[in-house]
C-alpha cells in the first residue's frame, strides 16, 4: 500500500509540472509562458500567417456538418506520392538508394510538415529504479520494477519532467526475453504480500501510530481487539486456467515468455495545447512557445519511448534487440512515430491509430486534417501542420492533398521490421471516424518498400485503389507487414493472441522454461 502511495506522490511531480523548489532564483531564467490551448494555437497561426482555419467535421452523423462516410467522396486526390520515387523523380530500385537517399528525404518531410524536429539541445535522462519486487501475474512469477526517468533540467530548472515506467519480466523463463513496450498507464502487478508474522507487526505499529495521531482511536481499537486494519490481498491462484486469447495482453505476453513495460506518455508531455510550454517540449524551449517546425506531443511521446529503450538496453533480463512498441488510438499514432524514427525498435503493433497514424491524410472520411488541426488535437503535430487546414493564409489555402508525404510512407519508414496494423469494428466502438479503409490502403501502399528490403508485405497486390479490404477476422499475417481487423472495439487486445506468435516466429524466439 505504501509503495503505491509513494508512486502516486512521485507521479504528482511528473509530466512537466512547474518545479516547487523555492531555492531556484527564477529571475535568472526566461519567464515561463502560460497559455490556454486556444491562445497557443493562435500564437502559432500568427507565426504562420494563418488568419482562419477550416473547422473540423462533427463525429455525430445527425449534425449538419457531420463527417463524410460516403466512399465515393473520400478520394479527392486518389494518387498517393510514390514512396519509391525521389524528389528529383528518380526511381528507387536498390536498398542502398532507400537508406541513403529516399528514407532521409521522407524523414525530413515528416519532421518539417507533420511531427516536428527533435531539438539539438535534448537533455539526458537518468533512470532510477524505485521498487524491485518479486510478484505474480496470474500464476506466473515475475520481477517487477517501478522506474522514474528523471530528465536533466539544469538548463531550465523551472520545469521538472519525470518519466513513469513499469517493467515486468517472467522469472520462469530463460532470458534475456523479448519485451513489448506499451504506451499507457503504468501500474505494478499486485505487490508481494507480507507473511502473517510480518503483517501482525505492521498492524501493531499502524495502530500505535493511529492512536498517537488521534487518542480517540484507542477506544475504537479496544472495542474491536481482533480487528486488523491492514489485510492481505488475494494471492496468486495457482489453480486458475492458463492464459488464453481472452486473457489480458500482459498475461498472454508473460505466458509466451515475453516481458512487458508500460510508459506513461503524459509524464513526458501533457496531452493538451496548454501544456506545450511545459513538459519536455517546454523544458527544451525554456518555457516559451514553439516555432512552426518544433516537435509536437506525438514526437515527444516517441522520444520518451526511445529513452525507455535506452534503459532496456542496460537490463540483462531484456533482449534489447527484440523490443516492440505498442499503442492504441493517439498512443497508436505515437507508437508508429516511435517505430518510424527509431530503428532500434524491433517491431510495432499499431492499434486503431486513425489520422496522424496509419490512416491516409488525403482521404476525406471520418476524422479529417481539420480535426487534427483543431484546438483539441493540434498539439500532437508540428505547427506547420496547421497550414493544411488553412482557409485563409498568406501562403494560400491548403488541404491534405498538398502534403508532400502521407501515412503509407510513415509505415514504409518501419520497413523491414515487423509492423502489425490493428483495428476493431465500428459496431463495437472502433468508430468509422478512424477510417479503417484509409489505413488498409496505406498499409498496401507501404508494401513495395518492405519487398525492396527483402521483407514480405501483406501478400496482395500493391494496387491500393482496387484491393478489397479483408473481411473482419481475416488476418494478413504471413509477412513482416501485417493487417488484422478483429471484431472488438477501440482496443488491440483481441489481436494479441495473433501478434505474439507472429512476432515470436519472426524473431525466431522460443520460450525456454527454467
Amino acid at each position: 500500500m505504501y509503495k503505491h502511495l509513494a508512486f502516486g506522490l512521485l507521479m504528482g511531480l511528473s509530466g512537466g509540472a512547474v518545479a516547487q523548489q523555492t531555492a531556484i532564483d527564477s529571475s535568472k531564467y526566461p519567464r515561463l509562458k502560460t497559455f490556454t490551448a486556444i491562445q497557443d494555437q493562435a500564437e502559432m497561426m500568427q507565426q504562420l500567417g494563418i488568419k482562419k482555419l477550416r473547422p473540423g467535421p462533427s463525429g455525430n452523423e445527425a449534425d449538419p456538418n457531420h463527417a463524410n462516410y460516403d466512399e465515393s467522396k473520400a478520394e479527392p486526390c486518389p494518387q498517393l506520392p510514390d514512396v519509391l520515387t525521389t524528389r528529383n523523380g528518380k526511381k528507387v530500385t536498390m536498398p542502398d538508394q532507400w537508406w541513403k537517399q529516399r528514407r532521409p528525404e521522407l524523414i525530413e518531410d515528416f519532421e518539417r510538415e507533420m511531427y516536428g524536429k527533435l531539438p539539438a539541445n535534448l537533455p539526458k535522462v537518468n533512470w532510477i529504479v524505485k521498487v524491485t519486487d518479486n510478484e505474480f501475474v496470474g500464476r506466473i512469477p515475475v520481477i517487477a520494477k517501478q522506474l522514474i526517468g528523471r530528465v536533466d533540467n539544469s538548463a531550465y530548472p523551472l520545469i521538472n519532467v519525470n518519466i513513469n515506467m513499469v517493467l515486468v519480466v517472467p522469472q520462469n523463463v530463460k532470458g534475456p526475453v523479448p519485451v513489448m513496450m506499451m504506451l499507457g498507464f503504468p501500474t505494478l502487478p499486485a505487490p508481494a504480500q507480507p507473511s502473517p508474522a510480518d503483517l501482525e507487526k505492521i498492524n501493531i505499529a499502524f495502530k500505535e501510530m493511529m492512536i498517537k495521531s488521534n487518542p480517540e482511536m484507542k477506544v475504537i481499537f479496544d472495542r474491536y481487539p481482533a480487528y486488523a486494519p491492514i489485510t492481505r490481498l488475494p494471492g496468486a491462484n495457482f489453480f486458475a486456467p492458463p492464459p488464453n486469447g481472452d486473457s489480458p495482453p500482459t498475461e498472454q505476453l508473460l505466458a509466451a515468455g515475453w516481458g512487458y513495460c508500460t510508459i506513461e506518455p503524459g509524464s513526458i508531455q501533457a496531452d493538451n495545447g496548454a501544456g506545450l510550454t511545459r513538459g519536455i517540449i517546454g523544458l527544451v524551449n525554456k518555457g516559451q512557445p514553439r516555432k512552426p517546425d518544433d516537435w509536437g506531443a506525438l514526437r515527444a511521446w516517441a522520444w520518451g519511448a526511445s529513452r525507455a529503450l535506452d534503459y532496456l538496453e542496460t537490463e540483462p533480463q531484456v533482449n534489447a534487440k527484440q523490443v516492440g512498441v505498442e499503442g492504441v488510438s493517439r498512443y497508436g499514432k505515437a507508437a508508429l512515430v516511435a517505430m518510424a524514427f527509431d530503428q532500434r525498435f524491433a517491431m510495432g503493433l499499431i492499434g486503431s491509430s486513425g489520422k496522424g497514424g496509419t490512416t491516409l491524410q488525403r482521404r476525406i472520411f471520418g476524422e479529417a486534417v481539420e480535426s487534427l488541426a483543431g484546438s483539441g488535437e493540434y498539439h500532437w503535430m508540428a505547427g506547420n501542420y496547421l497550414k493544411y487546414a488553412a482557409a485563409e493564409a498568406s501562403s494560400g489555402p491548403k488541404t491534405g492533398c498538398d502534403l508532400p508525404i502521407d501515412s503509407h510512407e510513415l509505415l514504409a519508414l518501419c520497413a523491414p521490421r515487423p509492423t502489425f496494423v490493428s483495428y476493431g469494428i465500428p459496431e463495437k466502438g472502433d468508430a468509422k471516424w478512424l477510417d479503417q479503409m484509409g489505413s488498409y490502403k496505406a498499409t498496401i501502399a507501404a508494401g513495395p518498400v518492405f519487398k525492396l528490403l527483402g521483407a514480405r508485405d501483406l501478400g496482395v497486390s500493391n494496387d491500393y485503389n482496387t484491393e478489397k479490404m479483408p473481411d473482419v477476422l481475416t488476418g494478413l499475417t504471413n509477412g513482416e507487414l501485417a493487417w488484422r481487423q478483429h471484431n472488438g472495439g477501440h482496443t488491440d487486445a483481441p489481436n494479441f493472441q495473433y501478434v505474439i506468435p507472429w512476432a515470436s516466429k519472426l524473431f525466431k524466439y522460443d520460450r525456454v522454461a527454467k
